[in-house]
């Protein structure tokens, strides 16, 4: 009886530990990435570099997402359709529900959650890279002893980039996935025309653009400042800069499908 006891104690106080470990990790990144979005906020020295470093990640972030977001979009939104349709295979369903039903899921779900997904290991593994290459080449040491704020010269612009370039790809995203959920119900005569804008139309909510534009900007933070995190903070080599590449994809993922829900709760 003692030793069943000794071992439940046993294994509570593991448990514990454990608990507290991970709350330490967690307030410990909480705080150091806290410290980095507080020091990045400077005046910087040079408006016209780091005016070019900002485009440069726009162009990065934006311009050469583009090509994936409008593959990944058309092919959402064509498939939506066909599997809409299958479902609701019924006389007493109205076709234009499909339409409507694509818009929705498009707008308040898909196009702001899954393109940030891929968005999350396109262009989160690329900063991460991108900074841990510079931190272990001693890089960002050089910059350092020149007298520039690296958070400020290599942080700050991808943050912002991301903050006015992602939104503006999910609202691609969105015009794409309709135009692709047409074209494929258009296509296999699932719906023509007339009955795809019946429903495209049919009791729209304005609302529901304000609340993809909020979680798009969410996750476009999330997207810049985990990697940015990672990658600024790395220590070792090749190795480490590929595992922290890898761990911020990793909880970036997490986060965006965390604050999927959050905000789901909180404007819905």
């Amino acid at each position: 009886m003692n030793g069943i006891f000794i071992c439940c104690a046993t294994d509570l106080y593991s448990i514990t530990f454990v608990q507290y470990f991970m709350l330490k990790q967690f307030l410990e990144h909480l705080g150091r990435i806290a410290i980095m979005l507080k020091e990045s906020v400077s005046r910087p020295e040079n408006g016209r570099v780091y005016w070019k470093e900002f485009m440069e990640q726009c162009n990065d972030i934006g311009i050469r997402s583009l090509p994936i977001v409008i593959v990944i979009s058309f092919f959402l939104g064509a498939v939506l359709t066909i599997q809409t349709a299958y479902q609701l295979i019924s006389p007493l369903v109205p076709k234009p529900v499909i339409a409507q039903i694509n818009r929705d899921s498009t707008i308040l779900e898909l196009s702001p959650t899954v393109i940030c997904i891929v968005l999350a290991g396109v262009v989160g593994s690329k900063i991460a890279s991108e900074l841990g290459n510079m931190r272990v080449s001693e890089q960002i040491d050089a910059l350092e002893i020149m007298g520039i704020n690296t958070k400020t010269y290599l942080v700050l612009p991808k943050i912002i980039a991301a903050a006015i370039m992602v939104p503006c790809l999910i609202v691609l995203s969105i015009s794409i996935s309709i135009f692709g959920g047409y074209m494929a119900g258009s296509f296999s005569s699932i719906i023509t025309e007339e009955q795809f804008y019946q429903g495209l139309t049919q009791d729209f909510k304005p609302y529901n653009l304000f609340f993809a534009m909020m979680k798009s900007l969410t996750f476009a933070l999330i997207i810049s400042i985990i990697p940015a995190y990672y990658g600024y903070y790395v220590k070792g080599g090749a190795l480490e800069i590929g595992r922290a590449s890898t761990t911020s994809v990793v909880v970036s993922c997490i986060l965006i499908l965390l604050g999927d829900y959050v905000l789901s709760i909180l404007l819905l």
